[in-house]
């Protein structure tokens, strides 16, 4: 096939770039025992850590949602890209010059669509930094120093200047091999009435925004001039790298303060990260052109590995239209584990503004004297109503009571119901306390938010996917994912609704006791397949009772067993299952600490091996001597005595198997 990567280039990229070293520049690990890491999974929304990280075997697996692989499964999953994209760039990072079977090292015109756009990116943001030096840009060298930014801070964050004419950046990328539909596809160009493309971004001030990994992504421009008849500011696009809602401005320098200090420092603009990274609020991040959402929740947890001790800051202005993005940013409160305030200054002015007035200690004041944001979210609905009216005073407690009633903890919430009688001036405390309990009891009824149908914010953990969930299987081979504790339809059946199609029958629990000891036998062989060799590869995938493990047992038979295993061993086992069910099954078993108490040596791995072949031997003991007896019961003494043979047979090798342990295998 045109362009395929030559395989030992793939092979030296898997094995170049630590998989921790991948995965930590999206979320942040923690030491889980046994070599491993933990941390929040990006690809499903949980309440505790579930995302397993095995450096050493170069794999990860969450627990919860079955995600599973190896470093380029995880960059082609998390930064939705091809296979080549993803070999293409771990390549980049590690220095390694790629080879394509149709000849030449990392051709441009074989290389992938958003490799190219990355690349482009890349490029036009060091274009733009060097038109910021120019004549031209005084004005946008003027228009930062006015705002307490000198040449290092405007080098520090990337700042740019995009030249006032109609094609400066088309001209100089196609100079470098781009052509016009790639520049229109990535943003940076755009159609223009004679058809021909200009230059998105012209006579403005540039910031580059960078995804968490730190590539640049798209742009966001700020006007300098009146007779610029576009708006204040300019944004990239929607484009099949840059997504509005899935980036946040700063991440990229902030993540390693946010990760270390457990806050995060929301604010609203570009000119405002720059303003408190350089006043030593250095978890300081922005939302572009876009109101805080969901999706910047889900960035912000995964970098905090959110929980009650984490915080984060939401800045606004004291104005209201600051107030409104505040109550905004309330309304997502309860998808944060941490705890979220609000910091506003007295004066109503921006991190920016205030740096430039009081200097740096009041930026790092301002978020010292933050406020719970339930607080100013309650102040703010109370201060909408006449209090001095006895109807003024009930509709803002109408309106107040299930926000508070919403807030998680629940000596917080008393607090805070005590705090809304005073506000409102009612001198019955218990009574606004007890309206509030109930709202808190009536949301926890319906999965929904107090006062509102389900669905809301406060029901965020009624069917989540979270470490404590139940976990029925989900591997394969006859098992259901959703916790239901059903065998799923057969491969390739019809993907009716799950009542329809779950046949009857006992649960498959690849937790068990019953199938513990598969499991960890399993575990061994993937894990430290020289303690089960040669031994291992003599059993039968019959000898493990759960269908998924059986499977297993077969793709490891598959891939040429355990006694030659090598460096290479997971990897063949991996490419030998049957399909990314099974495989991600073998991944997680690959990953899954063992359960022992002590040592794992051979002495551990023999009684695994000794114990699944017991269970082995005498479930046939018990089906022979069923035959045998039906047999006897006939009258067929003939037909019996070689079964009873056999009987006597599998009884000294289990005798053996008990007296001797793995001695006897």
């Amino acid at each position: 096939m045109a362009g395929r990567i030559n395989d030992e280039d793939v092979k030296a990229v898997r094995n170049a770039v630590p998989i921790d070293a991948v995965v930590s520049e999206y979320l942040q690990l923690k030491n889980a025992g046994g070599g491993n890491l933990k941390g929040l999974c990006p690809f499903h929304d949980e309440k505790s850590p579930s995302f397993t990280v095995s450096p050493s075997k170069g794999f990860y697996h969450c627990f919860g949602c079955q995600e599973g692989g190896d470093t380029l499964d995880f960059v082609q999953k998390i930064d939705h890209l091809s296979f080549s994209e993803a070999v293409e760039r771990l390549a980049a990072q590690a220095g390694i010059t790629l080879r394509y079977e149709e000849g030449g090292y990392g051709r441009a015109s074989q290389q992938g669509e958003r490799t190219r756009m990355v690349e482009a990116h890349r490029i036009a943001a060091r274009f733009y930094v060097e038109q910021l030096g120019g004549a031209e840009a005084e004005i946008g060298r003027k228009f930062l120093a006015e705002r307490g930014f000198g040449q290092d801070a405007a080098e520090h964050f990337g700042v740019g200047y995009a030249p006032a004419g109609w094609d400066h950046l088309v001209r100089f990328l196609r100079g470098k091999g781009f052509s016009d539909k790639e520049m229109i596809l990535a943003g940076l160009a755009q159609d223009s009435r004679s058809g021909r493309p200009i230059d998105r971004f012209r006579g403005r001030l540039l910031w580059p925004i960078r995804d968490i990994t730190g590539e640049v992504v798209g742009f966001g421009a700020r006007k300098l001039r009146e007779d610029d008849n576009g708006p204040k500011y300019l944004n990239t696009p929607e484009t099949p790298l840059y997504r509005k809602s899935q980036v946040l401005y700063g991440i990229d320098l902030a993540k390693r303060e946010i990760a270390k200090a457990g806050q995060a420092v929301v604010v609203e603009g570009y000119t405002d990260v720059m303003a408190c990274h350089l006043a030593g609020v250095t978890g300081a991040i922005a939302t572009c052109g876009t109101a805080f959402g969901s999706d910047h929740v889900k960035i912000l947890r995964r970098v905090l590995l959110d929980n009650s001790f984490s915080e984060v800051v939401f800045t606004f202005d004291g104005d209201a239209a600051g107030q409104k993005a505040a109550l905004r940013a309330f309304e997502d409160d309860q998808k944060f584990a941490a705890r979220t305030w609000i910091a506003v200054s007295p004066g109503g002015m921006d991190p920016c503004d205030l740096r430039l007035a009081q200097g740096d200690e009041a930026v790092k004041e301002l978020v010292e004297s933050r406020t719970p944001l339930f607080e100013f979210a309650i102040r703010s609905v109370v201060e909408q109503h006449n209090l001095d009216t006895a109807e003024g005073r009930s509709a803002a407690l109408e309106e107040a009571a299930p926000i508070v009633a919403r807030i998680k903890d629940g000596a917080i919430q008393h607090g805070h119901a005590v705090q809304l009688a005073g506000l409102l001036g009612i001198t019955d405390e218990q009574f606004v306390v007890g309206r509030v309990g109930k709202l808190a009891r009536w949301a926890r009824e319906r999965g929904g938010r107090p006062g509102g149908g389900a669905g809301g914010p406060a029901g965020q953990g009624a069917g989540g996917h979270g470490a404590g969930a139940q976990r029925t299987g989900g591997h394969g081979a006859g098992a259901q994912r959703h916790g239901s504790g059903q065998a799923a339809a057969p491969s390739g059946a019809s993907s009716a609704p799950p009542a329809a199609t779950r046949p009857p029958g006992p649960a498959l629990n690849l937790r068990s006791p019953a199938h513990r000891v598969e499991r960890e036998l399993l575990k061994l062989a993937l894990q430290r397949p020289e303690l089960v060799a040669p031994a291992f590869d003599a059993y039968g995938a019959d000898e493990f009772t759960a269908p998924p493990y059986a499977v297993v047992r077969e793709t490891i038979e598959t891939a040429g067993g355990v006694t030659d295993a090598d460096g290479e061993f997971l990897a063949r086992v991996r490419a030998a299952a049957p399909d990314d069910t099974v495989k991600s099954l073998i991944t997680e078993l690959a990953v899954e600490p063992l359960h022992s108490a002590r040592v794992v040596d051979d002495v551990y791995a023999g009684m695994q091996l000794v114990t699944v072949r017991l269970a082995a031997v005498d479930a046939r003991i018990a089906e022979l001597e069923g035959v045998a007896r039906r047999m006897e019961a006939r009258r067929d003494l003939e037909g019996s005595a070689p079964v009873r043979a056999q009987l006597w047979e599998l009884q000294q090798y289990g005798r053996g198997l008990r007296e001797r342990g793995a001695a006897a295998l």
